[in-house]
């Protein structure tokens, strides 16, 4: 008898459902993710779990040889795939190497919260608190990991039928083909959401093909669905009491507007734009009583500091340059350049009046190490103090133990914390 022939589909789904229900009773946010999305037994296209965002699709084989404490960290990664909206945040990136970067981002969460992974989960410590795409740049063009599960929600035609990268955890054995009967109905089909959070309707009712990708309005509605499905299921478990510090951090992170660092710092500087309206008296001569507002507008000073320690390259530079000079002639800023790595440069500063086109300084000294403090001596000395600070920075330096009296924006390349200011992360 073939080995896949042993395996149990009753068995296998009372583990599943009792998976499922010690991960409501005992993570209830996970739980209320797994919730939303149904399982399906699947073919031999899953070697282990799968899912598109509609659904949870499962090898039972496969899950017949995990512990329940396995099967429990399965459900969940599948879960927070989706809550964290990876279906829909690939854009034009390599899929294979997305694919790996995501589990990167899930899996040490899901461990910090106590979760045991099963054999052959990736993970690396130096991930720990990095996202998806700030993994991705490291993930290597030549990179032999595959991910342990599969995310079929955009894969390509080739890795659906099966030529892909990802091989079967227990090479050589084969999987069955007992999943050529009818799946069961699962038990929440039937049912509005709000009586059952499991229903989902899509044109893919069996198992025994891979789901087909998600279309374009698709993803956007279920990226919807799934941000509103994460609120609600981190507000049940604080009810609770029963959401880690980890997780409401990552979930009060996840529902924080995502705005391009471009977008965020021209909503900094416009805020910083002195445009003002007057009630003085106007000359009698006018021979008008009446005192109407009059609109008064200033020029901002902006000091613009480029860390020149060797951690951000011309290209970025120059791109941080162009868009400070666009934001400039909206709001008529007069923007001061300067640079430093461990010291301040001793060609600069460089002035810019408000109808002049910011550029970089043909040549820069640079390289040591970084110290933030000759920055703010440096402003300390001025005539006058600026109406904003914007450094361009990795972070990774000395600051001042204290923040100075006008606002400061640091634009962060990497995930270095500021102590003070408004940091803004350069996607």
């Amino acid at each position: 008898m073939r080995a896949s022939l042993l395996v149990s589909r009753p068995d296998v789904e009372t583990k599943l459902g009792a998976a499922r229900t010690r991960l409501i009773l005992d993570k209830p946010f996970l739980g209320a993710l797994v919730l939303r999305l149904p399982l399906e037994p699947a073919g031999d296209w899953c070697r282990t779990t799968a899912t598109d965002a509609r659904k949870l699709y499962y090898n039972a084989e496969y899950i017949d040889k995990l512990n329940l404490a396995e099967v429990q960290y399965m459900l969940a990664h599948e879960a927070l795939h989706c809550a964290l909206g990876h279906f829909a945040r690939r854009g034009h990136r390599v899929k294979h190497l997305w694919d790996i970067a995501c589990d990167y981002a899930i899996n040490p969460i899901l461990i910090n919260d106590g979760l045991t992974p099963p054999p052959g989960m990736l993970y690396e410590r130096s991930y720990e608190g990095m996202s998806a795409e700030e993994i991705y740049p490291f993930i290597q063009d030549n990179e032999n990991d595959s991910t342990l599960d599969q995310h079929v929600y955009d894969q390509p035609e080739e890795q659906r039928s099966g030529k892909g990268k990802q091989p079967p955890p227990e090479s050589g054995e084969d999987m069955g083909k007992r999943r050529d009967e009818n799946p069961q109905q699962d038990p929440g089909e039937g049912q509005n959401e709000a009586e059952s959070p499991e229903r989902e309707t899509d044109e893919h009712q069996g198992g025994d093909q891979p789901p087909p990708p998600l279309g374009h309005q698709e993803r956007e509605e279920l990226a919807v669905q799934w941000r509103q499905r994460l609120a609600g299921a981190a507000q049940q478990a604080m009810q609770a009491g029963k959401l880690s510090g980890d997780m409401a951090r990552l979930v009060d992170h996840l529902l924080q507007p995502q705005l391009p660092w471009r977008m965020l710092l021209a909503r900094y500087m416009s805020a910083q734009a002195r445009d003002d309206y007057s009630y003085s008296r106007p000359s009698s001569r006018r021979g008008e009583p009446a005192i109407l507002p009059n609109l008064r507008s200033h020029n901002l000073d902006v000091v613009v500091v480029l860390d020149t320690s060797g951690s951000v390259s011309a290209k970025e530079m120059t791109d941080f340059i162009t868009e400070v000079d666009a934001i400039k002639g909206q709001i008529r800023a007069r923007v001061t350049l300067h640079a430093c790595d461990h010291q301040m440069n001793a060609d600069g500063p460089w002035v810019f009046e408000p109808w002049e086109t910011l550029r970089l300084p043909e040549s820069f000294q640079g390289g040591g190490g970084t110290d933030f403090r000759p920055v703010f001596d440096w402003i300390a000395g001025l005539d006058r103090q600026p109406d904003l600070l914007v450094y361009f920075t990795d972070a990774q330096g000395d600051f001042p133990p204290l923040p100075p009296h006008y606002p400061v924006v640091w634009l962060v390349k990497g995930k270095t914390p500021v102590p003070w200011g408004q940091r803004v992360q350069l996607n």
